[in-house]
Order: structure tokens, then C-alpha cells, then sequence
């Protein structure tokens, strides 16, 4: 019996070391990277507003990911479509392949980030055109009575294409106050940033402050710009997200775009507006998304500028992506009054369409607009603007 007893206590006393030393099971892929909220893009921590599921029976959103180091653009928005699972909203790299991109291989400008997910586009959208400085690096230019000198941050591909300056002076901005909410339905991020004149390009000064609520059923997008400063500031603010097709097969997505006109570009390199604006029903009809349900993008290539915009009873001007394929669809409503166009930029080898509403008309100080009113918003100080975008998912009417 003692004999028994030892021999019980031993294999006790030895049982913890045994399992302490056993080394733990390696899994068969491993997370490298932190969670999302440690890792920093631009100098400053990504944040990941989240929601709980609830049900598997209506389409909702998930998550939102934010890079307050990189004006608050946001990287990708994540949902729940009954019948496919959790599907990306947005055409981007996973976050570790995004911080290598914009941290690492990014030009000087900055322009990596509208090239992925949703930037933020202040204080205008799309192109200005100028005079090219003698290094290249700036264009000259008039913003009505006032000049000012932009970066030359893009051209086309061809040889000697034009250089301009493209989607703002906000590409890299680090945001302040970065406040973010969490609560059971939902949450919230929002930040300012205090632009002044912009490092010496754009009139009097500037507060950008952003706001981004994630809901069940809407993921709400909020930008206010305010004049600071002593002298007139003109503002235009756009978006450049980049909708995802989440079965892949562009040809049978459909779009519908609320508008009656497009405007003539010089081609598809440059994108230049003429100043020729048409309605969507000439060219046979190649422009015309008007229908409630969208038209197929086929292989229609398009970098057009939609005009004449559509509204709703509410105001809003709603564009829709529809994924037949994965029974998804996503509406972009454009609250603000002062969207003037939405940009539409989808090559037929891509599975993603860019809806883009924003304030101005490309190129806004033209003179190919003569006496159009081109979007740009005119503060005066201590005025302020602001521009409202609500997603919305639903689930589309079989064709």
C-alpha cells in the first residue's frame, strides 16, 4: 500500500512538469501581424470599428477599417450577405499587404492610397489643370481670382502626357482628437485635421474634421471643412471608393447611375473634360444607367464624369452596384446638396467599380466650363461645408 501511495504522489509532482515542458501545437497558418488597432499606417494606429452579427437572415455590416494617418481613408468595409458569407465591400490589399504599400512603396505625393479602398478627396476632386512649373514638380494655376501653385502629382501613361494635380492635398494628412466609440450596435471614429493653407497651396486656412459610423443596416461617412482663415476659401470634397464584385464576374454586374448627362473627355488617358456635356442616352445609349435596376457592365470601360444627378424625395442622389451572381447590393447615397457629379471609373479587366460623388466637376477652374457652375464652394470665414455619404446593403430583385 505505500509502496502504491509513493508511486501515486511521484507521477503527481512529476504530471505539471511534464505538461509545462510539452511544447504547444503549431498551427497550421499563423497571424504575424498584431491586432488591426496596434498596427500603424502613416505614423499612426489603424482603427477597426466592429458590430456583433445578429441573425444570418438580411445582409449587414460587419467592420470598418480606418487609417487616421492617412486622412482617414478608410481601407475596407467587411459584411454579411445571406447565402455567401462575409464579403469585402471594398477592392483592397489585406492590411499587412497595405502597410507595406503605403509605408513602403508609396511615390512622395502620396497617391498609393486612392488607388485602394476609400480615400477622402480634400480640398477638391479629381483634375486641375495649370501651367507645369520648369522642374515638373508644381502647376500654376487660377482658382478664380486667385493663383496658386499645386503639385504635379499625375499624368496619363502615354508619352508626354500633361502633368496635373490630382485628388486633393490630403493624401498623406495625419489626423488629430482621433476619437473612436464602441457600443453594441455600432460604432464611430472621427478626427480633425487642422490643414492650414495647405503648406503653402491653397487659400486662407482649413479644419477638416471626418466621421465614420459603422451600423447594421449603413456605414455613415460625414466631412466638414471650415474656413479659418481671413480670406475666401473654396472647397470641393470628393470620395474614391473602389466597390468590390464579389463574385468576381464583372460582365454580369450591374450599375445604375443616378444621371441624365456625361461629359465629353478628351480620351482615357488624360481624362480631360471638353467642356461638352451630353445625355446619357446618346451613344446608343452606352452612358445610360438610369434604370432602376442597373444595367450590366459588360465590357463597357468608363472614366466619366456623370452630371445632371437624380434625386430621391429625401435629396440623396443614389447609385447602386448590384452582384447578381452573389444576390448583393449596395446603394451610394450622396446626401449632400452640393454633390454635383459623380465619377465612374471601371476597366472591363477589373472586379471592382470606383463610385465616386464629390462636389466638383473635374478640372473646376477650366475654361472649357465657361459660365458653369463647377461645384467648388466658396467659404467665407468662419463659414463651413459638408459632405455626407450613407452605404446601405441590400438584397437585389432577381432580374
Amino acid at each position: 500500500m505505500t509502496r502504491r501511495w509513493f508511486s501515486f504522489l511521484l507521477l503527481l509532482a512529476l504530471a505539471p512538469v511534464s505538461i509545462a515542458q510539452k511544447p504547444a501545437a503549431t498551427p497550421k497558418s499563423v497571424n504575424l501581424l498584431p491586432p488591426p488597432n496596434s498596427v500603424s499606417i502613416g505614423g499612426e494606429p489603424v482603427r477597426v470599428l466592429k458590430r456583433q452579427q445578429k441573425g444570418d437572415d438580411k445582409p449587414q455590416f460587419l467592420t470598418a477599417t480606418v487609417l487616421p494617418g492617412r486622412a482617414m481613408a478608410v481601407l475596407q468595409i467587411t459584411a454579411f450577405v445571406p447565402g455567401k458569407g462575409e464579403v469585402n465591400v471594398f477592392s483592397a490589399p489585406s492590411l499587412g499587404d497595405a502597410k507595406d504599400l503605403l509605408d513602403k512603396n508609396d511615390d512622395k505625393f502620396g497617391n498609393k492610397i486612392f488607388s485602394i479602398g476609400g480615400a477622402f478627396l480634400v480640398p477638391y476632386a479629381n483634375r486641375i489643370r495649370g501651367q507645369v512649373s520648369p522642374d515638373g514638380g508644381e502647376i500654376v494655376t487660377k482658382l478664380g481670382d486667385q493663383q496658386a501653385r499645386l503639385p504635379a502629382n499625375w499624368s496619363g501613361k502615354n508619352s508626354g502626357a500633361e502633368k496635373v494635380s490630382m485628388h486633393g492635398l490630403m493624401l498623406t494628412s495625419k489626423f488629430q482628437n482621433v476619437q473612436q466609440h464602441n457600443q453594441a450596435d455600432g460604432a464611430s471614429l472621427s478626427g480633425i485635421f487642422h490643414a492650414g493653407d495647405w503648406d503653402g497651396h491653397w487659400p486662407s486656412s482649413t479644419d477638416v474634421s471626418v466621421r465614420v459610423v459603422l451600423r447594421n443596416d449603413a456605414v455613415e461617412f460625414t466631412i466638414t471643412a471650415k474656413d479659418v482663415g481671413k480670406d475666401p476659401l473654396p472647397i470641393g470634397i470628393g470620395w474614391h471608393p473602389y466597390f468590390s464584385i464579389p463574385s468576381g464576374d464583372r460582365k454580369q454586374a450591374r450599375l445604375h447611375i443616378p444621371a441624365d448627362k456625361v461629359a465629353v473627355m478628351n480620351n482615357y488617358d488624360d481624362v480631360f473634360p471638353t467642356g461638352d456635356v451630353r445625355p446619357v442616352s446618346a451613344a446608343d445609349g452606352k452612358y445610360d444607367f438610369t434604370a432602376p435596376g442597373g444595367k450590366a457592365l459588360d465590357d463597357i470601360y468608363l472614366d466619366d464624369n456623370f452630371q445632371d444627378l437624380k434625386r430621391s424625395p429625401n435629396g440623396s442622389a443614389v447609385a447602386t452596384v448590384i452582384d447578381p451572381q452573389s444576390n448583393y447590393g449596395i446603394r451610394i447615397r450622396a446626401e449632400s446638396p452640393e454633390v454635383k457629379s459623380i465619377q465612374v471609373y471601371s476597366p472591363p479587366d477589373k472586379d471592382f467599380v470606383a463610385i465616386e460623388p464629390q462636389f466638383n466637376l473635374p478640372d473646376p477652374y477650366g475654361s472649357e466650363w465657361k459660365n458653369t457652375d463647377t461645384g467648388m464652394v466658396l467659404l467665407k470665414p468662419g463659414q463651413s461645408t459638408t459632405w455626407r455619404v450613407r452605404l446601405e446593403l441590400f438584397t437585389p430583385q432577381k432580374q
